[in-house]
């Protein structure tokens, strides 16, 4: 099966289908035909967001349920699930929390499918994984002005080891059987959520600027490009191992003064390092450091983004 001829009624599931990709992604599979069962702890809120259109299935991933009955058949899952990173301060409890809703949660999964009857699985498993999987910009002037390809090495960041060990359990399921494509998405941005709502507040409360020295690298992409990577990879045979899901890298001074001419604000007042170490404590270094990520494979595909260019990229979210 290829990109250019997609199979009548693809049954896909997806997982974190009520998140700010897959709410766009579950819209996208429908819009070409596809039958969309979607797995959410909360299939009651989930049918809410996607009414009768979809199938909703509760299933808490960390746990072996009923909900594996629902993968019987299926031709591809689209692995979304994970607890949100730096939505709350970081302790030992939200960082064993947020590795287990990726890790433990992929595990599970795969020893699902494994179960199953080979007749039975999914054909491809596409799987969500991070640009933090590289290791931070070196700490000097230049913030490390190399771009990193899928194939560098992890870094040894708390959020790369996750990203390592996520990637790990999702290569399992080629011992099943399944093609496995793993996605390192940068920073989505997309209007209604994603990392756009962080960045423009200070924007429109006329108190934006660059974050820190303002030299960090931001690998950024709009979610319409996440969404049409992850759809064509379900069905595009090419999409195998590890794939840079991003546009582009920027500085974050630059990014600050695109996004201040595009909200009409102006973009003078920085916001110094130490106040951001105070406001997100480990998770600060995320924000003050970056890497210059390069989409080497995407690119090799032909892949198009549909918005290439920063500015109108900013504009159209």
């Amino acid at each position: 099966m290829t990109s250019t001829a997609v199979q009548a009624g693809m049954k896909t599931v997806v997982t974190g289908a009520t998140g700010f990709v897959g709410t766009a992604l579950v819209a996208a599979l429908q819009a070409r035909g596809d039958r969309v069962t979607v797995f959410s702890r909360d299939a009651a809120r989930a049918r809410a967001r996607f009414g009768a259109s979809v199938t909703a299935v509760t299933a808490d991933l960390e746990t072996p349920g009923a909900w594996g009955e629902a993968l019987a058949g299926t031709d591809a899952i689209v692995h979304l699930a994970g607890e949100s990173v730096g939505a709350k301060r970081w302790n030992a409890r939200e960082k064993q929390i947020v590795r287990d809703s990726r890790v433990e949660a992929t595990r599970t999964l795969v020893e699902v499918i494994g179960a199953l009857p080979a007749a039975q699985r999914p054909r491809v498993l596409i799987t969500a994984s991070g640009g933090d999987y590289y290791p931070f910009a070196l700490d000097k002037d230049d913030f490390d002005d190399d771009l990193v390809t899928e194939s560098d090495p992890p870094g040894d960041s708390f959020l790369a080891r996750v990203c390592r060990d996520w990637e790990a359990q999702a290569i399992e399921a080629e011992g099943h059987g399944l093609r496995v494509a793993r996605m390192r998405t940068g920073i989505v941005i997309g209007a209604g959520g994603g990392a756009l709502d962080k960045l423009t507040t200070p924007f429109k409360l006329f108190v934006g600027g660059r974050i820190g020295s303002g030299r960090q690298w931001f690998s950024w992409i709009h979610r319409d490009d996440v969404v049409a990577a992850f759809a064509a990879a379900t069905i595009d045979p090419r999409y195998t191992g590890a794939f840079n899901l991003v546009t582009a890298s920027v500085r974050n001074a630059d990014l600050a003064r695109t996004l201040g001419k595009v909200l009409h604000r102006p973009s003078w007042l920085p916001v110094p390092a130490f106040a951001v170490k105070a406001a997100a404590g480990e998770f600060a270094e995320y924000v003050l450091k970056g890497r210059r990520i390069d989409p080497k494979r995407l690119r090799e595909l032909g892949f198009v983004w549909k918005h290439p260019e920063l500015a109108e990229a900013l504009s159209s979210a």
